[in-house]
This record gives C-alpha cells, sequence and structure tokens, in this order.
C-alpha cells in the first residue's frame, strides 16, 4: 500500500517540481533533477515526489558503484565473475524503464530494494567468503536504509530483518564452509576492496541523507514562509473582524461558531443622530456624503475605544454604541456619558463639523437588553429589548446639541454629574417618562 502523505518529508528539488515554476538552478544534483522529471506526475504529493527522486538517486548510486567495482577487479587483472555484475546493471535498468513506462512506483520501489538486498550478498557466494569478497554484503544495508526513506520506518523493519538474516546466514556458510582458500585474492586486494566497500556504501547512504535533509529544510523554510503569510492574513482578518464587531464578540466567534445570544441586566445605550441630516446631503454629492460620514464616525470610533465602549453599529446618520456588554469595569454608565459630552465637544470644535453648523441629538438609556450575533455572511452585532427602544425615542425627542438621559442613567450617574431640570414626555407606545438633560461633569 503507498503510503505518501503530503507532510513530513519535505519537498521537492525546485527544478523538478516544475509545477511550482521555479526554474532549474545549476549546480550539484541538477542533473538528477532533469532525469527525474520524467518519472513524476503533476498529481504526486511532494512527499510522493522525493521518495520517487531519492529511489532513483539510489539506483544510480549503485550502479555507478558496481561499475566502478568490476573495473578495479579488471584493472588488477583478477578474474571473478562478472556475470552477476552486469546482470544487475542489465535488471536495474529494465526496471527504471518499466516504471517509466508504467509510473508504477509500487513496483519499482520493490524491485530496486529488491536488487540492493540479494545482488551484494550473491556476488559474494559466487567469490567465496566474507573475507574474500571483501565485504560487499554491506552493500546489502542501501535495502532496509532505502526503504525507511521510500516507505517509511514501520515498514523498513522487514527488510532490514531479511538483511541480518542474510547476513547471519553467510556467516554460517563462512564458519562451516571455509577452507582457507582465498580463491586467488591477494590480501592486499582484499583489504583495498574492504576500504572500497566501505567507503561505497558510506557514501552513497550519505548523499541519500544529504539529499533528503536539504529538501526537508526547504520544505521547512517554504513552510514557514506559508505560516507566516498565513499568520498575516489572520491578523487582517481578525482586524476586519474586529471592526465589525467589539473584540469580545469577534473572539467568541472565531472560537465556536455556534449562535451568539446574551442577555444583559444592565447595559447603557446611547444613540447619536445628526440633526437636519436630510437637507445637508441634498447640498452635497453623493460622495461628499460618504466621505463626511466617514470622517465623522472615525472620530466617534476613536472615542468609543478611548472610552472603553462597544460601538454596536450605524443606521444611516445615527451612531449607536453601548457599555456594559464586555463584563469589564463596572463605571460604563459613565462612560457613555463621558463619551457623549466629548461627541458634543467635538462638533463644537472640529474644523468641518462647525463648516456645516453640525449638531447632535443624543439619547441615553440605562437597563436590561439581548444581544447576538445575526446573519450568516454579512453578520451584525445587534442589540433588542426596551432599553434600545427608550434610549431611541429619547434620542428622537432630544434638543439639538443636547444629550438627554432616562431615569436609570440619571440615578446611576448622581451627583458626579450636573444636569437640567427633569422633563416628562409622551413617547408612543411608552406613555410619560421622566428624561433629564446632562449637562457635564461636576469635576470638569
Amino acid at each position: 500500500m503507498d503510503r505518501t502523505p503530503g507532510r513530513g518529508a519535505g519537498p521537492i528539488q525546485p527544478a523538478v517540481n516544475a509545477s511550482m515554476g521555479v526554474t532549474a538552478k545549476k549546480g550539484p544534483g541538477s542533473w538528477f533533477d532533469r532525469v527525474g522529471r520524467s518519472a513524476l506526475d503533476s498529481s504526486d504529493s511532494e512527499d510522493l515526489r522525493l521518495r520517487k527522486t531519492l529511489l532513483m538517486f539510489a539506483s544510480g548510486l549503485m550502479n555507478l558503484a558496481a561499475i566502478l567495482w568490476l573495473a578495479i577487479y579488471w584493472v588488477l587483472g583478477l578474474k571473478l565473475p562478472t556475470t552477476i555484475p552486469l546482470a544487475y546493471q542489465a535488471i536495474s535498468a529494465l526496471i527504471l524503464v518499466i516504471f517509466l513506462k508504467t509510473r508504477n512506483f509500487d513496483f519499482f520501489r520493490v524491485a530496486q530494494l529488491s536488487l540492493f538486498l540479494f545482488a551484494p550478498f550473491i556476488i559474494q557466494w559466487s567469490i567465496g567468503s566474507f573475507v574474500t569478497s571483501s565485504g560487499i554484503v554491506l552493500l546489502a544495508l542501501l535495502a532496509p536504509v532505502g526503504a525507511m526513506v521510500v516507505y517509511g520506518a514501520r515498514e523498513s523493519i522487514p527488510w532490514f530483518v531479511a538483511y541480518v538474516i542474510l547476513t547471519a546466514l553467510s556467516g554460517v556458510f563462512d564458519y562451516f564452509l571455509a577452507n582457507g582458500d582465498l580463491s586467488g585474492v591477494p590480501m592486499k586486494t582484499v583489504a583495498v576492496f574492504f576500504v572500497l566497500n566501505f567507503t561505497i556504501l558510506s557514501t552513497i547512504v550519505y548523499l541519500l541523507l544529504r539529499y533528503f535533509v536539504q529538501q526537508k529544510d526547504k520544505f521547512q523554510a517554504e513552510l514557514s514562509h506559508q505560516h507566516d503569510l498565513v499568520q498575516a492574513e489572520q491578523r487582517k482578518s481578525d482586524q476586519l473582524l474586529t471592526t465589525i464587531l467589539p473584540p469580545h464578540i469577534a473572539q467568541r466567534l472565531k472560537q465556536d461558531q455556534a449562535t451568539i445570544a446574551d442577555g444583559f441586566a444592565d447595559v447603557s445605550v446611547m444613540f447619536a443622530d445628526i440633526v437636519n441630516f436630510t437637507a445637508l446631503a441634498e447640498e452635497l454629492t453623493p460622495k461628499e456624503v460618504v466621505n463626511f460620514l466617514d470622517e465623522v464616525f472615525t472620530q466617534f470610533d476613536q472615542l468609543a475605544e478611548k472610552h472603553g465602549v462597544d460601538k454596536i453599529k450605524t443606521i444611516g446618520d445615527a451612531y449607536m454604541v453601548a457599555g456594559g456588554l464586555s463584563g469589564e469595569g463596572t463605571q460604563y454608565v459613565s462612560a457613555v456619558a463621558d463619551m457623549a459630552l466629548e461627541m458634543l465637544a467635538l462638533a463644537r470644535r472640529d474644523t468641518n463639523m462647525r463648516r456645516y453648523n453640525l449638531a447632535f441629538h443624543v439619547g441615553i438609556a440605562t437597563g436590561p437588553v439581548i444581544a447576538g450575533v445575526i446573519g450568516a455572511k454579512r453578520f451584525i452585532y445587534d442589540l433588542w429589548g426596551d432599553t434600545v427602544n427608550i434610549a431611541s425615542r429619547i434620542t428622537a425627542e432630544s434638543p439639538a446639541g443636547e444629550i438627554m438621559v432616562d431615569k436609570t442613567t440619571f440615578r446611576r450617574l448622581g451627583t458626579r454629574y450636573s444636569f437640567g431640570e427633569p422633563q416628562d414626555l409622551m413617547f408612543k407606545g411608552k406613555g410619560q417618562m421622566t428624561v433629564t438633560q446632562l449637562l457635564g461633569r461636576r469635576d470638569a
């Protein structure tokens, strides 16, 4: 079964991963990458691409080792069996051709790993003992090492067990059947080939692991880069979400997609409505109207953040905030009142607002509300309840440039603020209610 997870092994060399539009770099390994392109499919995962490339790399190195091994024997004038090494090269080439034709990676890795495992033992047995073959069976260790790379740690265990069994079997043959005959191979040559075989195995294993680590490092660098991009996009999304919703609600929405609905026993709600905005809008172009409202409400947003109250929404030319929704602090009634006073002060000193002779109706009410997020796409955090209706109706009855509060807000603000005379007003659906004008803080 092909175990090819999408993570953990690292990406393929940029030259091989043509789908990413990366140009091949000249240097060590680039020739191998070009050869490996023909073995890769566009649908292959990065992990599978790396496994295929590493196995082809190992196969090529083993064939080069076989050529070197035979060449040295021939140079030394030793008459040893060459059929097996030549057959190894022919079979290896045939396996590669079949793989390139069929793209059957399961067949390719089983066949190549089998060659890695059995060929060194067969060559040793054709020469003689472990000593006379200069320990060529050490090259068979590439089979379990290769299996670990192209399969996985667990799947490499049977290959390692097979390697140990064949090594032990060779040891038994040497122990019981060896007769001291070195098959005409001088001991100096045996020593040379011990060094050669150890060097070949060490080189192949080193190059494979080096290539693997290089690809893993590149993958980690790319993963880190992608993670940074995701984090940047996440910050943008979080910032956008907190501009739409109060921060504490935005955090809850990210953690829990369930319906957000809360009841609050005591919240201060304020509406601020621009006086005669309809007449003002008729004098301006649509772009000037939008820019003007954006400038005014942006300054109100800054005041809301300064005083620690939550902006709920804008409704045309009306601006709505509430205090006491986040559960932090107990002075939210005072915070809403202070913001209202600062809004009127801003209207008096801001050049642009003064140019249009801008004034506001402001109304504040305190009491229980229901709060929640509605909508699936263009969602909004809104408030409902009698307190919201009272604040809205007080705002509609408030004179230009004045702040009117209900009886509950008046009592909660107490002697810290100065007020005008109480007034009894009739509200549709509510009857007679007492409202009071908020003048300012006494300590100001």
